[in-house]
């Protein structure tokens, strides 16, 4: 053999090739209406849809003044407080007895909320699949379709047992008047349990009407003391006829500012 003749060269597969191309993402053309840049399209997109629906909120509360109640007394022991609508699961879950009670508020207050939050900060922890289709994630779906069922179901429950037309009279916002507390008329008033449903400032609460501007004579309203009248039954009343004259009295000369 002649020297040089029959060589050949093997390639070392370790020498790194140095035509590597390097990791950049490719360009955003190479996938026509799929993605997009983050600034400025998506963003300033992002930007005025979040925009529109401020603007339209603020018109709204510029056209439509919250509703407000009387202000609150501590008194009127037959008010019942009420949560707005997106409350009202929560508000309905605390009637229940595995819910409330002294052994169990906690349940119903703590626990109970405390999981379910918790599972919606976990659900991308807990599931971590690639798929997109809900068919795809049954637990992810599943837990979803529980959560908005459990929401709806107890928000339904709530609205549907509520009396909505006592409720509005109980936060109803009524005349006041300046109230002589130191009248023996508002002492008998206090003694003889008229302030457990008309409220310490006498403008009513739950089927109680209010005291203020009543149009009646003292004899008018001494009778119905004694008497009734509507859902008030009659013996209420069981002080002496001095007291009687006293609270006939007082209630008579109760007017609005």
């Amino acid at each position: 053999m002649h020297r040089g003749k029959g060589m050949k060269f093997v390639g070392d597969s370790r020498v790194p090739a140095d035509n590597r191309k390097p990791n950049i993402p490719k360009d955003y053309s190479e996938y026509p209406g799929k993605t997009e840049a983050f600034w400025p399209n998506f963003l300033l997109r992002e930007w005025l849809v979040g925009a529109v629906f401020l603007i339209g909120y603020l018109c709204l509360t510029a056209a439509h003044a919250s509703p407000l109640e009387r202000m609150a007394d501590p008194t009127d022991t037959a008010y019942i407080p009420l949560p707005d609508w997106y409350f009202l699961f929560l508000y309905q879950l605390l009637k229940y007895r595995f819910a409330s009670g002294p052994a169990y508020n906690i349940i119903g207050a703590f626990i109970i909320p405390g999981l379910a939050f918790g599972a919606l900060l976990l659900a991308p922890f807990i599931d971590r699949g690639p798929e997109r289709r809900p068919s795809k994630r049954p637990i992810a779906t599943g837990f979803m379709l529980l959560a908005v069922a459990a929401v709806i179901f107890l928000t339904w429950q709530s609205a549907s047992t509520t009396d909505w037309k006592a409720r509005a009279k109980m936060g109803e916002i009524v005349a006041e008047a300046d109230i002589d507390t130191k009248d023996p008329g508002y002492g008998v008033y206090e003694t003889q349990g008229c302030i457990n449903c008309h409220g310490a400032e006498l403008t009513g609460g739950a089927g109680a009407p209010p005291l203020i501007d009543t149009g009646l004579t003292p004899e008018e309203i001494a009778d119905i003391a004694k008497n009734g009248t509507g859902d008030m039954p009659a013996g209420m009343f069981k002080g002496t006829d001095e007291e009687l004259q006293q609270l006939s009295e007082f209630i008579s000369k109760l007017e609005s500012k």
